[in-house]
């Protein structure tokens, strides 16, 4: 379908068929290629990387007609800035379109101020090497969504364009399935229910997140108790309808449940809360380093098989002690 030219880039042809008269062109590219999104065909259009009979197009609405063929000069992808660096990784699974990983507390997703390497972008850069496709153009790892630095668990990452269009797609339409399992302060109630309410930057501190009532975004939890630690704490699940910013963290807290070891998100009664325990466990959950969460399942449809596919990952050995330490209480 496609050659290189001596610039390194790949060129493919498009015939314009009777049944497109009248499609928009960067419509029809999208849907005669598949592996591009529309959005960045649009921009390889208005970049000057499609022609027709040596002339350069560059209106991504223009209106095809029928006998045109158009030539596509996709350039070779770029390196992202980043820089790989190896780590450890911990992969479930992989192929040629994405992988699936089960991410430690501690570890950004993505560089940013004060996180500018070592982050997990890196460490997939280094990873994945020349088994990156272009996304955007680029060659990076899709990041379709995150754990925030000191949740562990569960995280799916687009290899390619494909898979970072659908799965983007799937997350904004709520179709990717997600459970998280937390420790909290006190015991929900009722002990299976729903939180819904919005969520946005808190007018107090822009660095935390608030349920507001005004603006902000439509946010959905639903939670269950698996197991209560007396009236002290518990185990909880949570699956995820919407995905905001640091959600499940800030929806127990509203409910009045805090995540242990949340420094961010706890509220002054933790403190009462960790008093009222024996003290051999009151100095180890004090020094509990992290809010206590994992992303335990996650599941989505394949983007290039259309296969369901699940995956599971056990809670990690920090949350399991911090368990077995309330279930002596």
């Amino acid at each position: 379908m496609g050659e290189r030219s001596d610039a390194g880039e790949k060129v493919t042809q498009v015939t314009v068929e009777p049944g497109d008269a009248g499609e928009r062109l960067d419509r029809l590219l999208a849907v005669r290629l598949g592996t591009l999104s529309r959005t960045r065909l649009k921009q390889l259009v208005e970049a000057g990387q499609v022609t027709i009979g040596g002339a350069t197009i560059k209106d991504p609405s223009l209106r095809v007609k029928p006998g045109q063929t158009f030539v596509l000069a996709l350039p070779e992808p770029v390196a992202d800035r980043p820089q790989p660096q190896a780590m450890d990784l911990a992969i479930l699974y992989e192929d040629s379109h994405l992988l699936v990983l089960d991410k430690p507390a501690g570890l950004v997703v993505h560089p940013a101020p004060g996180n500018p390497d070592r982050t997990l972008v890196n460490a997939l850069l280094a990873h994945c090497g020349e088994n990156l496709a272009g996304i955007g153009g680029v060659k990076r790892p899709g990041i379709v969504h995150r754990l925030d630095k000191d949740t562990s668990g569960l995280m799916v990452v687009a290899k390619d364009e494909l898979a970072q269009t659908r799965l983007s797609a799937d997350f904004a339409a709520r179709r990717i399935e997600r459970a998280y399992r937390a420790v909290v302060w006190g015991v929900p109630q009722p002990r299976d229910g729903e939180i819904s309410n919005l969520i946005g930057r808190s007018p107090g501190n822009r660095k935390k997140m608030a349920v507001l009532r005004h603006g902000g975004k439509p946010a959905v939890t639903r939670y269950k108790v698996v197991r209560a630690f007396k009236d002290a704490a518990a185990l909880v699940e949570c699956r995820l309808a919407t995905g905001r910013t640091h959600q499940i963290r800030v929806h127990m807290t509203e409910r009045g449940h805090p995540l242990i070891g949340d420094r961010s998100y706890g509220n002054p009664r933790s403190a009462g809360r960790l008093h009222a325990l024996p003290s051999a466990v009151q100095s180890a959950i004090a020094a509990f380093p992290r809010q206590a969460l994992h992303a335990v399942l996650i599941g989505f449809r394949h983007p290039a098989t259309g296969e369901h596919v699940q995956f599971t990952s056990p809670l990690p050995k920090d949350i399991a002690d911090l368990i077995s330490l309330l279930e002596v209480i």
